[in-house]
């Protein structure tokens, strides 16, 4: 083999120590990375615990709410339609689901058969309104619509699933367009499949024939 030539023995010196160069300077901005990506992490576990505790505080909120209600219900005798505001109305209260359900029978609603609000229903449903902006305007409230079990034969609804998803419908558009945010509110139709009474009775089948406004007391 030739011994090297001192000037391919400084090339090698060079390009030796330009790798080196080169390595600690790679070195260096992966250390950077890393300690930024770091405090990246920092702020997103400083921004997880806020939410976890504001999450928990909103939690025991919920819980004190709905243990005063309890109260007033079991302690004070008042009807749940007295201790959750919505006097007048068919209202049940359940702690165990955190929920305040408020029936509305389908006569004072809608005409036989059909899913337009009735003019009349104003004076109800704005009452309704009136407490759930003073009391609940942070709840997510569900309006349910719900029919008897007859088929449909008269109208243009195609089943008893659409029929019960209209007039829902028709409620949710009647509280968002009266103030109530479209973020807060859902919809949401069962026809017959949730009956409260028997389907074999006039009167059963009234019963059934409902919409339901629930305010939810539980984030």
């Amino acid at each position: 083999m030739h011994a090297l030539t001192r000037k391919q023995i400084a090339c090698l010196i060079a390009l030796i120590a330009l790798t080196m160069t080169s390595g600690c300077a790679n070195w260096r901005q992966r250390y950077e990375n890393l300690n930024v990506e770091n405090e990246n992490l920092k702020g997103r576990m400083g921004n997880l615990e806020s939410d976890r505790n504001r999450l928990a505080a909103r939690a025991a909120q919920d819980q004190r709410t709905i243990a005063e209600l309890t109260r007033q219900i079991e302690e004070l005798n008042r009807t749940p339609a007295q201790a959750t505001g919505f006097e007048g109305f068919d209202v049940d209260f359940n702690a165990a689901a955190g929920t305040i359900t408020v029936t509305l029978p389908n006569t004072i609603l809608f005409t036989s058969g059909k899913a337009t609000l009735k003019d009349t229903t104003n004076k109800s449903l704005d009452t309704i309104l009136d407490v759930i902006k003073s009391q609940y305007s942070s709840r997510m409230i569900d309006v349910v619509g719900h029919t008897d079990s007859d088929p449909i034969k008269k109208s243009s609804w195609k089943d008893n699933w659409q029929l019960s998803t209209e007039r829902a419908l028709s409620v949710t558009r009647y509280l968002v367009d009266h103030g109530i945010s479209a973020e807060q509110i859902r919809a949401a139709g069962c026809g017959s499949s949730r009956p409260i009474a028997s389907n074999k009775t006039a009167d059963g089948k009234a019963k059934n024939r409902r919409v339901e406004i629930v305010v939810n007391m539980r984030s």
